[in-house]
């Protein structure tokens, strides 16, 4: 019978330096940090099968899918530092009794933010304006030709009204913009911030900043393609901030360099980090991040709060906080034969 005293395992399979790792568990007893010996599925595979508790990558790099879940005969817990869960095949995981929870929420007040700064970022041209004056130029009556405008007063559309986007939807109602939203369900009203839901195509038609918060899942890969790209109204701006995949990048680069679209900006890509030969990079109407719109000091103290807490519940055998599959809220060790 396994040593009910013995450490927990815990992979880490999270982006950083071990040692970031080690210090967020600082003090916590019973702890047993892993890594695997490379960042690769084959590494993962070697290390998961003595692992009880799994923290994911929220880069997608390394993936706990089938293949993972097989060999992971001990595992009954995975943490994502993250909202998104596109690096973790959850019904595999739901399908073998592991309990999977993330940080949904927890970092919305800053994406929420740099989606509204990112607006006023291209809208004002910002991003080009600085490079001008730094290379010795002073662009103050080029913008007027290129085009600068003001926010206040158009209409937002807002894809996705999660905890991210009720807090999009606030901010753009705040200043002014006449704020309408698209989920799959309508929101009760006390919940939409001021927004009204209006169906998908006619929400686009109808919008000067689309705003995009969806999380990747077969059924958001790819929806808003070139079709709907298309429908937004001459001179719109794109903000995404979600996940790449959702949005048609190749599309949205044409439109822009058609001069149908003024801009857009964008945190989130297909592939991270972004390729040199990515299209995206061609057109200086389109601001790019790095993938770090909730990198503030607020929400990474937020975040790593839950995930300390919750691996530290996992073994007190206590309640887990934002479990995602439905199975818990308390984990017991498994006990695997020899």
């Amino acid at each position: 019978m396994a040593d009910p005293l013995a450490p927990w395992v815990v992979l880490s399979l999270a982006p950083v330096a071990p040692e970031r790792v080690h210090g967020w568990f600082a003090g916590l007893d019973r702890l047993d940090l892993r890594f695997p010996a490379e960042r690769t599925p084959d590494a993962v595979a070697a290390a998961i099968g003595e692992a009880d508790i799994v923290l994911s990558d929220w880069s997608s790099a390394l993936r706990v899918g089938p293949a993972e879940v097989e060999r992971a005969e001990r595992l009954v817990f995975v943490m994502s530092a993250a909202v998104g869960l596109d690096s973790l095949d959850l019904p595999i995981l739901t399908g073998a009794g592991v309990v999977v929870a993330n940080t949904a929420g927890l970092n919305a007040p800053s994406v929420a933010e740099w989606c509204l700064g990112a607006a006023f970022a291209v809208a004002r041209s910002l991003a080009w304006v600085d490079r001008e004056v730094r290379a010795g130029g002073w662009p103050q009556l080029e913008l007027p030709e290129r085009g600068s405008t003001e926010l206040a007063g158009r209409r937002v559309g807002v894809v996705g009204l999660g905890a991210v986007g009720s807090r999009v939807a606030a901010l753009f109602g705040g200043i002014g913009c006449e704020v309408r939203y698209w989920t799959r369900h309508p929101r009760p009203a006390a919940d939409t911030a001021g927004a009204t839901w209006t169906e998908l195509d006619d929400l686009l038609t109808g919008t000067d900043v689309l705003v995009v918060n969806l999380a990747l899942t077969d059924e958001t890969r790819g929806l808003i393609d070139a079709r709907r790209l298309g429908l937004l109204p001459r001179g719109a701006i794109v903000v995404d901030a979600s996940r790449g995949g959702i949005v048609d990048l190749d599309a949205l680069v044409e439109h822009i360099e058609a001069g149908r679209l003024r801009g857009a900006a964008l945190d989130v890509f297909a592939v991270e980090p972004l390729p040199m030969d990515a299209a995206v990079r061609r057109s200086d109407r389109i601001l790019l991040s790095s993938h770090a719109a909730a990198t503030t000091a607020e929400a990474t103290g937020r975040i790593f709060a839950l995930v300390r807490s919750n691996v530290a519940r996992a073994i007190a055998g206590e309640p887990l906080e934002s479990v995602v599959n439905g199975l818990g809220p308390r984990v017991a060790r498994r006990v695997v034969a020899a």
